[in-house]
């Protein structure tokens, strides 16, 4: 359903245009993972939500895919008004 949307991120996390919030960071070490982690989840990922940020009225997508070690987890992402795509949080499922 988000096909273009999901390309386009994929895109850009292989071009290394990606930041991690410390929100995200925090919540990455608290489950264990890494950055390559976090690019795995989006390479091996599907969009299972679109949400509208609250505060702001951004978009950001809910990707659902794989750690390093197979395992399931989630990163929440948006592409910033910077074409980067920024992770919001990140987490083991």
């Amino acid at each position: 359903m988000y096909d273009r949307v999901l390309a386009r991120t994929r895109q850009l996390v292989l071009e290394r245009r990606y930041a991690v919030t410390l929100h995200a960071d925090d919540e990455m070490a608290a489950d264990d993972l890494t950055v390559y982690d976090v690019e795995r989840i989006v390479l091996t990922g599907e969009i299972v939500e679109r949400q509208r940020d609250r505060v702001t009225s951004e978009r950001k997508y809910r990707i659902r895919g794989e750690a390093l070690d197979g395992s399931a987890a989630e990163a929440v992402v948006k592409i910033s008004v910077t074409n980067t795509v920024v992770f919001l949080t990140v987490y083991s499922l």
